[in-house]
């Protein structure tokens, strides 16, 4: 066994072990407990267990993968999803803390004053939740299939079973500590091969600095113009222009924003303080903790991308480090030595490249590349960990409560006793591990697409009924269930025919998917287009039917009213 596999199976069984530890210490004995962790999170608690929730393994694993690949294009991310970040923070989150409702669908059920629409609210969750949450679960595989050696089936049934444990048995109040935890873990592990990488090529310790500084051989070449260089040889695009048209930027960015500012597992985060101006505090908390690692990002992209290029490139596969052959056996790398010659050739061109590499290996694969010291490489596997756990975890807490509260309790069996609700919440989070594992052993993409098209669902649905609920106050039922179901439906259509190629008879019998989109949107920016149509129909229908009952206008009149003064009030 190599060094590099001891740390790891010592760090990762450390971490396991703390997470589980939290769990039994914090198990949940109220419905108050397990969804909102008895309301009694302090700020910088709430800040880490937020930023950890929400800097899922797409921020960990996948995001300096697509900008290592995509270059410039990949800024999309980085835009999106911090701005989605500051938009939630600023605009819905004390609101609907004020408003004192555990879940979103609770809180459109409660607004709209209508049983549909949190029949409504909770399809929609459900749907988010659990694309989002296949992408957790596919990250967790591809860790455990690299670093315990374990195929990544297996690999997503180990993560399953950790998260169902602390989930189930601690509920928000277990997740929230585990989450903190899962938080020093997952940014330790990736600041750490960042900054020793950074010294290795820039001589520079501070990665944001170091990807735009020249290179420590005494060449006087920047870093950005070396890859630049490395990436138009072999028949690439320079790596600092993007290929994107300005609407599909434009349109990716905002359906990130918005679908991360309709996120169900985030928001009810906000409910875990005991007062709104603490909501407002671990929002901003929050924000600096994400902004550590999403600033450094872009640097391991720079960083991973050469480091890979100049390692495989025209290089004897024969010779290849040991590094290559562990990652063959994942099959996340491939080599087909279609000419014979025993060397790789890597390029841009189909038809003569020989080498295929899944993006989401670029941060895994980093340190091993760049051949830095064991226990680096077993943090970085912790760190993976980490972040697809604590998101997974969060995600299943809002399946859970949307079935056990939104549904069993408010809509089925309203005389359903306390004990009985914690019941129904547990066995939900249960079942809901096994269909995510089933997506996670099965899954539509790799990691960041499929959680791209989870915001893309968020913002078609859930955005401009929660925007509209809190800064409209006639606003009524009838127009924000069908602005959501309309949203929905023509988000669901649009990805499973530009994405899947359903209605075409498969994708490949349709070869200009890319020409045929609308408007030149993508699949992962059409949340934006389906979310103007959810704002329109709501606001038409809004027009021909009655206005919502005066006690629900006053309700929406009072949660705007700034109150900073003890506990949130709650109707």
């Amino acid at each position: 066994m190599s060094d590099a596999q001891i740390w790891t199976y010592v760090l990762v069984a450390l971490s396991f072990g703390l997470y589980i530890g939290i769990a039994i210490w914090s198990r949940a004995g109220s419905t108050k407990e397990f969804y909102v962790a008895g309301g009694g999170v302090s700020p910088w608690a709430n800040g880490m267990a937020t930023a950890a929730d929400w800097m899922s393994a797409a921020s960990f694993i996948s995001m300096a993968g697509i900008i290592s690949f995509a270059g410039y294009d990949g800024a999309v991310y980085l835009m999106g999803w911090t701005g989605g970040y500051v938009l939630l923070a600023l605009l819905l989150a004390p609101y609907l803390r004020k408003f004192g409702k555990f879940t979103v669908p609770d809180f459109i059920g409660e607004r709209y004053y209508s049983k549909t629409a949190r029949v409504v609210a909770v399809i929609c969750a459900l749907i988010v939740s659990f694309t989002y949450v296949a992408g957790q679960m596919r990250g967790v595989g591809i860790v455990f299939s690299r670093y315990l050696e374990v195929d990544i089936n297996t690999g997503v049934v180990i993560g399953m079973v950790i998260v169902l444990f602390y989930a189930v048995l601690g509920g928000m109040k277990g997740i929230t500590y585990t989450q903190v935890a899962q938080y020093c873990v997952l940014i330790f592990a990736f600041m750490v091969p960042a900054i020793f990488i950074s010294i290795q090529m820039t001589g520079n310790p501070i990665p944001q600095l170091g990807f735009g500084s020249t290179l420590s051989d005494g060449s006087g070449t920047y870093l950005l113009d070396k890859l630049d260089g490395l990436s138009t040889e072999l028949g690439f695009t320079e790596y600092t222009d993007g290929s994107k048209s300005m609407i599909d930027v434009f349109a990716i960015t905002l359906a990130l924003m918005v679908g991360t500012a309709g996120l169900p597992h985030v928001i009810v985060r906000f409910f875990t303080v005991k007062r709104v101006r603490d909501a407002r505090k671990s929002a901003g908390l929050a924000l600096l903790f994400i902004a550590i690692l999403y600033t450094t990002a872009p640097a391991v992209a720079v960083f991973a991308r050469t480091n890979l290029i100049e390692t495989v490139s025209g290089k004897e596969y024969e010779k290849m480090p040991e590094w290559f052959h562990r990652w063959e056996k994942t099959g996340l790398i491939a080599h087909e030595d279609k000419n014979g010659d025993g060397v790789i050739q890597y390029v841009a061109a189909p038809e003569i490249n020989e080498l295929t590499v899944d993006r989401d290996i670029m941060v895994l694969a980093n340190p091993e590349i760049a051949n830095l010291p064991a226990w680096v490489i077993g943090l970085i596997a912790a760190g993976g960990l980490a972040a697809a756990l604590s998101t997974a975890a969060g995600l299943l807490l809002v399946i859970s409560s949307s079935v056990s509260h939104d549904l069993i309790k408010n809509v089925l069996k309203p005389d359903l006793s306390e004990k009985g609700e914690l019941w129904a919440a547990r066995l939900s989070a249960a079942v809901a591990v096994v269909i995510a594992g089933y997506f996670g052993i099965n899954p539509p993409g790799f990691v960041a697409a499929v959680v791209a098209l989870a915001f893309g669902l968020a913002a078609a649905s859930f955005f401009p009924a929660i925007i509209l609920g809190i800064f409209y106050k006639k606003m009524n039922s009838k127009g924000a269930i069908s602005g959501m179901v309309v949203g929905l439906c023509l988000m669901l259509f649009y990805m499973l025919k530009f994405k899947f190629g359903i209605f075409d008879g498969g994708k490949e019998a349709v070869p200009g998917l890319q020409e045929n989109w609308w408007f030149g949107v993508s699949p992962e920016g059409f949340g934006t287009i389906a979310m103007i149509v959810n704002f329109i129909v709501a606001i038409v229908v809004n027009r021909f039917t009655p206005e919502p009952p005066e006690e629900v206008q006053e309700i929406v009149e009072h949660i705007r009213i700034p109150s900073d003064a003890g506990e949130a009030s709650s109707h």
